[in-house]
C-alpha cells in the first residue's frame, strides 16, 4: 500500500508540476486581428507563467502594420515564441517570412514552404523611385530581425529582394529555421532542453509532457477577421450605398436607411484596418455621381460609360498595395458583377422611379386635370359635375352647361374645379 502510495504521489506532483504551453493558431491573411489574437496569446502565457507560445502558422502574407506589431511583440516576449509552419501543405509566405524569423525558434513541418510571395500590383505598379523604397525598407527590416535571431541574413534579404521561395528542408540547410518536426508533440519533444534567452532571463524550456493549451482566437476576432477581408469590406460599402439612396429615394421607407447606415459604418471600420487609396474611393463616388447625372441628363450614355469605368478603376485602386508583401486586394471576380450590378441598379431601378416620379398624377385633386365628366346639375356657371364616379363642385368657365352634358376639367382651384364644355364621348363617369 505505502509504494501505491508513492505511486499516486508521484504521479499528482508530475502533473502538478508540468509546464503549459500556449498554442495560437493562424491560417489565413495577417491583419490587425492576427495581431491582436497573438498580442493577447502572448500575454496570456506570461500571466500563466507558460514554457513557451507555440504559434502554428499558414498564411500568404498580409498587412505591413500588423506584421511589424507581430514581430514587436515576439522580440520583446518574456516568454519563448515558437513559429511551427504546419501542418503538411502550408506556407509561410510574404508576411510570414518575418514573422517565421522573428521567433525565438522557427519549425517547420515536411511538405511546407516559406518564402516571398510577390504579389501583382493590380495598379499598373509603383515608379522606380518608390518601388526602391518600399524595397530598401522591408530588405533593413528583415536583416535586422534575422541578425537578431542569428539567422541567414542573406538568404532573407534576397527573400524580398529576389522574391526567393524554398522548401523546409533548404531552410534547414540554410540556417532559415532551426529544425523540422513531424507534428506538434514532436515539436514540443524536440523542444525539451532547449535554452533560449527571452526578456531579461535565461529559460530552460521543460516540454515534453506539458499541458497543451489552445487559445483559440475569440468571436470578436473572428468577425474583425472577416471584416480585414477587402472584399468583404468592399461589398458592404457598396450595400451602405444602395441602402442609403433607396431613403433619399424613398423618404420613411426606414429600413434602406438603417441596413444601409449600418453597412456604410462597418465598411469604413473594416476599410480602416485596410491601406487605402484615397484615389479610389473619389473615383467611386465620381462614378455614382455620374450615374445619377445620366438619370437627370440626357448624355445618349456617355456619363453612364464614365459611371461604369469610374467605378471600376476606383474599385480596383481602393486598396494600396504599395508594400511588397501586402497581398490584399479586391478580386475581379467581385468588382466585375459589383460594377455591372451597380450599373443596373441606377440606370433602370433608380431611373425607373424617377421617371415615376415626373409622370402627371392619375389620381387625388392633380390627377384629374384634363379628365372627363358629365354636369350632374346644370352649371350656370356653377354646379355639380361628376368624374370617374366622384362628385365635384365645379364653375364653367366658357358658359352655361345643361345636366348631363359633357365638360373637361381644365383647373383645380382647392375644391372647385374649373371645367369647359366638351364634346367629347364619355366612355365611363
Amino acid at each position: 500500500m505505502k509504494k501505491l502510495g508513492v505511486f499516486f504521489l508521484l504521479i499528482i506532483t508530475q502533473v502538478t508540476l508540468a509546464g503549459t504551453v500556449v498554442v495560437l493558431k493562424i491560417n489565413g491573411s495577417i491583419n490587425p486581428a492576427t495581431s491582436d489574437y497573438i498580442h493577447e496569446g502572448i500575454k496570456r502565457a506570461e500571466e500563466r507563467n507558460s514554457e513557451c507560445v507555440v504559434v502554428e502558422l499558414n498564411t500568404p502574407g498580409g498587412l505591413l502594420k500588423s506584421t511589424r506589431m507581430i514581430v514587436t511583440d515576439f522580440l520583446t516576449s518574456g516568454v519563448p515564441v515558437i513559429v511551427y509552419v504546419s501542418p503538411a501543405g502550408s506556407q509561410s509566405a510574404s508576411a510570414g517570412v518575418f514573422i517565421t524569423l522573428a521567433a525565438h525558434i522557427a519549425v517547420m513541418a515536411p511538405g511546407t514552404n516559406i518564402g516571398a510571395a510577390h504579389p501583382v500590383n493590380m495598379q499598373g505598379g509603383m515608379d522606380s523611385t518608390m518601388s526602391e523604397k518600399v524595397t530598401n525598407d522591408a530588405a533593413a527590416f528583415i536583416r535586422t530581425i534575422s541578425e537578431k535571431r542569428h539567422r541567414n541574413i542573406q538568404w532573407a534579404e534576397e527573400a524580398v529582394r529576389k522574391s526567393l521561395s524554398i522548401t523546409e528542408t533548404e531552410a534547414l540547410k540554410k540556417n532559415v529555421i532551426d529544425f523540422i518536426a513531424n507534428s506538434r508533440r514532436d515539436l514540443l519533444d524536440s523542444l525539451d532542453g532547449k535554452k533560449i534567452s527571452a526578456g531579461e532571463k535565461m529559460i530552460t524550456l521543460a516540454t515534453k509532457g506539458a499541458v497543451i493549451d489552445v487559445h483559440e482566437m475569440g468571436w470578436q476576432y473572428k468577425i474583425l477577421d472577416i471584416l480585414s477581408d477587402p472584399n468583404i469590406a468592399y461589398l458592404f460599402m457598396m450595400i451602405g450605398i444602395y441602402g442609403l439612396l433607396f431613403e433619399l429615394y424613398n423618404p420613411g421607407a426606414v429600413f434602406p436607411g438603417v441596413a444601409g447606415a449600418i453597412s456604410l459604418l462597418v465598411a469604413l471600420y473594416a476599410l480602416h484596418t485596410l491601406p487605402i487609396n484615397y484615389s479610389g474611393i473619389a473615383l467611386i463616388l465620381l462614378g455614382i455621381i455620374l450615374f445619377l447625372l445620366e438619370i437627370k441628363i440626357t448624355s445618349y450614355g456617355l456619363l453612364s460609360i464614365g459611371g461604369v469605368i469610374a467605378l471600376f478603376l476606383g474599385s480596383i485602386m481602393l486598396i494600396n498595395t504599395d508594400a511588397w508583401f501586402e497581398f490584399q486586394e479586391i478580386s475581379l471576380e467581385v468588382i466585375i458583377p459589383t460594377v455591372l450590378f451597380t450599373a443596373a441598379f441606377f440606370l433602370f431601378a433608380i431611373g425607373a422611379g424617377l421617371k415615376a416620379q415626373r409622370r402627371q398624377p392619375t389620381t387625388g385633386s392633380e390627377g384629374i386635370v384634363g379628365e372627363l365628366g358629365v354636369a350632374f346639375t346644370k352649371l350656370s356657371p356653377r354646379g355639380q359635375v361628376r368624374i370617374h364616379g366622384e362628385m365635384w363642385n365645379a364653375e364653367c368657365i366658357d358658359g352655361t352647361v345643361s345636366k348631363d352634358g359633357s365638360i373637361v376639367v381644365v383647373e383645380v382651384n382647392g375644391l372647385m374645379l374649373k371645367v369647359k364644355k366638351t364634346d367629347a364621348l364619355q366612355k365611363s363617369t
